[in-house]
């Protein structure tokens, strides 16, 4: 058949059984009027509308979520408009009120003059695929909150710790507020594993993450296993006497916790050294200084005698 030539009866019979017997809803809007000028009958099956209810482009528009209905609108419009091809994914709305994902697949068709004669295109059910999109990315955020999980203690990691220490230290500088590292480390925790044995070491330090865990109340207030048995806060917008009174509960809290420790060179029950720093930060200033100023003096704790917190003031 030549392209001049019109499809026979026969032949458009044809062409709709094969549309109509496809997944694929197909479907035609006049542009001028605004309606339709075909939609598949599939449509029944998958939305439960019959054919015949949809009449106009708000038809389509009201049967679409709230939430994507402005901007899949405009999107469809300005890109027909434009007389360029597009896709659509957006959430459709059954006749018994539940939504069903839709891809619309769309052609625009032009007069000679260049303007828009029509709309063709394709509704594909994507609910499916959706769905294990979503499962996808619930599981690479698990996967990405495990990756800066300690495994043992349950607490942020040193590789989380560095991310957020960073974002504090650039807003400490932006905003002019003190930001504050307090640095805790088991006393004599070799001598605690070498006595009581590695699996009751782990649950020591398990017990130990979970008193600190208490200490840390506001949203920005941040706890992470820095390494062995090390742990470190990060408070944001803390001077350094709150720091230090924070230090001071972090040491009362294990002390009341009477975990014995019969290896200890100070007594029979675990304790801890910290360090305090506390810093308002300019713009030329370097973290990396601010964190080994608060693990120096955490080693200072140590060599003064253990169980004990250094900060500036002392």
């Amino acid at each position: 058949m030549l392209a001049t030539e019109k499809p026979s009866d026969t032949e458009s019979a044809v062409y709709r059984t094969l549309l109509e017997s496809t997944n694929a809803i197909p479907w035609k809007i006049d542009w001028q009027t605004a309606q339709f000028a075909y939609i598949g009958p599939q449509i029944e099956n998958l939305l439960g509308w019959h054919p015949a209810s949809w009449v106009t482009v708000q038809d389509w528009a009201d049967r679409m979520h709230p939430d994507d209905r402005a901007w899949a609108v405009d999107f469809c419009i300005a890109q027909s408009k434009a007389g360029v091809d597009h896709e659509a994914d957006y959430r459709a709305q059954h006749k018994n009120g539940e939504y069903i994902w839709i891809r619309d697949v769309v052609h625009v068709v032009r007069n000679q003059d260049g303007s828009v004669e029509s709309l063709i295109g394709f509704m594909f059910d994507i609910s499916e695929r959706k769905r294990t999109e979503e499962k996808l990315l619930s599981l690479q955020r698990e996967l990405e909150e495990l990756s800066f999980k300690d495994g043992l203690t349950g607490v942020a990691n040193r590789r989380r710790f560095d991310t957020v220490v960073e974002r504090e230290w650039r807003d400490a500088q932006q905003t002019g507020q003190p930001l504050s590292l307090v640095m805790l480390d088991i006393d004599y925790f070799k001598q605690y594993n070498d006595h009581y044995g590695h699996l009751q070491g782990d649950h020591c330090l398990k017990q130990v993450a979970r008193m600190l865990g208490t200490i840390t109340s506001r949203p920005r207030d941040f706890l992470a296993r820095f390494g062995g048995e090390e742990f470190v806060l990060v408070l944001p917008a803390t001077d350094e006497r709150t720091a230090l009174d924070i230090a001071v509960r972090c040491r009362d809290l294990i002390a009341q916790a009477h975990i014995p420790h019969e290896r200890s060179g100070i007594g029979t029950t675990l304790t801890a050294s910290l360090g305090v720093c506390t810093m308002i930060p300019s713009p030329e200033d370097e973290l990396q200084p601010f964190i080994e100023r608060a693990d120096r003096r955490l080693y200072q704790a140590k060599q003064q005698g253990r169980n004990g917190i250094v900060t500036s003031f002392r």
